[in-house]
């Protein structure tokens, strides 16, 4: 007589969740992988792709674009615009565009500047009346931010407000903290027209971009420019390098970090019969991520000075600075209840208003998310160039990190994308402005082949999708 399987009998639990402790073969892995990209699922393939298309075509061109105080240069001159990328990444998957992410990452670099040239004398530098409102916008930030439930927001706004009405004298860590609180609040201001209001996040960020550009000449003045180059610290956030013991201190951490948690989540998929790549494939991943590391580190431990009496060496800064947000925000979205919603709602809002999810509250806080982490892009653009000036955050700075964005595989349409794009599409855009730069380009060029590329990144996420939809039919 056979017997009739129970709700607790192990082939019930192999029948309705087979698909889970499914084990694949690595070739059967490869087979998977290519007929995903054959439906559509390119990921940041393509940009992966043209990206070493660009570096052979530039290394070919030029015989300084490979040379050692050029890359280092290259990772520095794009780091802002990628930094600022990666909240612009939280903003897309859940289907919004934010236009101000440029101008509120200006408003939080002018803050910083101003803070610093008048040691702490808010109030002196922006006269009474525009200092009044600063500090109410900021309060403004914190009601909202209140009103949405979102804590972290209300805190760094009204922190804000303490370090701005306190006088504090001029610190680095204060100006960096003060700029950072300034993103935070615009970002708490643009997410409750946006989710609570109702207001298209096309209309309401546009005219921020207006406004912000407004206040950033306020604080600037017309022609206007404030030095931050004379702070050790702010200087050296985009400028400086780390020692050659703290180099591989830092490729022991990333790379140790990284083969750690790809490892022991593998394995222990493994031990609970979970379905997972093959321990190939996943030795192959890190591996070549740990090539890739300790070859850079080791080259970039190298005297690169073209000057014989100076030595630089050592990774920039902005490698961990990046490295910390990349590895921040993929455990994010990946790894938290806040990550799976932020997919949820770009992926069907309204199936996910009925799963429960607060939909009004995750659309508010990426854009809190995203101006926060302009204003840490603000920080380090500042740095590199050693001033703010009106033009900070402004029109290339925006289109810049919107099309790293996209151009690394974040989709305009929501529901897919990873920071990890946003550093990969900087990258290209960073290798092209570096590298028409060397050839001697004029800007005019710059600016084509940068929209071209944008266009291209666009077509193709259009296309995979529409590819992938043809194929879920």
């Amino acid at each position: 007589m056979t017997q009739t399987p129970t709700a607790s009998s192990p082939n019930t639990a192999i029948t309705d969740f087979g698909i889970d402790t499914t084990t694949m073969s690595t070739s059967e892995a490869v087979r998977d992988y290519f007929s995903r990209l054959r439906a559509g699922q390119l990921g940041s393939l393509p940009a992966l792709l043209g990206l070493v298309a660009l570096v052979i075509m530039f290394a070919s061109l030029s015989d300084v674009f490979l040379s050692l105080n050029n890359l280092a240069n290259l990772l520095a001159q794009g780091a802002g615009q990628t930094i600022i990328a990666m909240g612009i990444v939280f903003v897309l998957l859940v289907g919004e565009i934010d236009l101000s992410a440029g101008t509120a990452s200006g408003v939080a670099g002018a803050v910083l500047a101003m803070h610093f040239a008048e040691n702490g004398n808010l109030l002196g530098g922006m006269g009474s009346t525009v200092f009044i409102l600063f500090l109410a916008a900021l309060g403004l930030g914190a009601v909202l931010a209140m009103l949405l439930r979102i804590w972290a927001g209300a805190a760094m706004s009204v922190l804000g407000i303490v370090i701005a009405a306190s006088g504090m004298s001029a610190n680095p860590w204060i100006e960096m903290l003060l700029a950072l609180c300034t993103g935070t609040a615009i970002g708490c201001i643009t997410g409750y027209l946006v989710s609570r209001i109702g207001m298209p996040s096309f209309v309401v960020t546009l005219a921020l971009f207006l406004a912000w550009q407004g206040v950033i000449l306020q604080f600037i003045g017309e022609g206007g420019v404030i030095g931050i180059s004379s702070s050790p610290v702010l200087d050296k956030v985009a400028n400086g390098n780390l020692s050659v013991l703290g180099s591989w201190l830092l490729c022991v951490v990333a790379v140790g970090g990284f083969a750690a948690a790809t490892l022991g989540r593998h394995f222990t998929r493994l031990r609970r019969g979970l379905v997972t790549q093959p321990t190939s494939i996943v030795l192959f991943k890190v591996g070549g991520i740990a090539a890739i590391g300790i070859a850079a580190t080791a080259l970039l431990t190298i005297n690169r000075s073209p000057n014989d009496n100076i030595v630089i060496t050592g990774v920039p800064y902005v490698v961990p600075i990046v490295l910390g947000l990349l590895v921040i925000g993929t455990y994010v979205l990946n790894r938290t209840r806040y990550g799976r919603h932020i997919y949820a709602v770009g992926g069907n809002r309204e199936a996910a208003r009925r799963a429960g999810v607060n939909v009004t509250k995750i659309r508010a806080s990426v854009f809190v998310v995203c101006s926060s982490v302009a204003a840490l892009g603000a920080i380090v653009y500042s740095s590199k160039v050693g001033s703010v000036d009106p033009q900070a955050g402004g029109l290339n700075t925006l289109l810049f990190a919107v099309g790293a964005a996209v151009i690394g595989g974040a989709s305009l349409f929501g529901g897919r994308g990873r920071v990890s794009d946003a550093v990969i599409g900087g990258t290209v855009l960073a290798v092209v402005a570096n590298g028409l730069g060397l050839l001697r380009q004029p800007a005019a060029v710059v600016s084509i082949v940068t929209g071209l590329v944008l266009l291209l990144a666009a077509t193709v996420d259009a296309l995979s999708r529409r590819r992938a939809a043809s194929a879920t039919r």
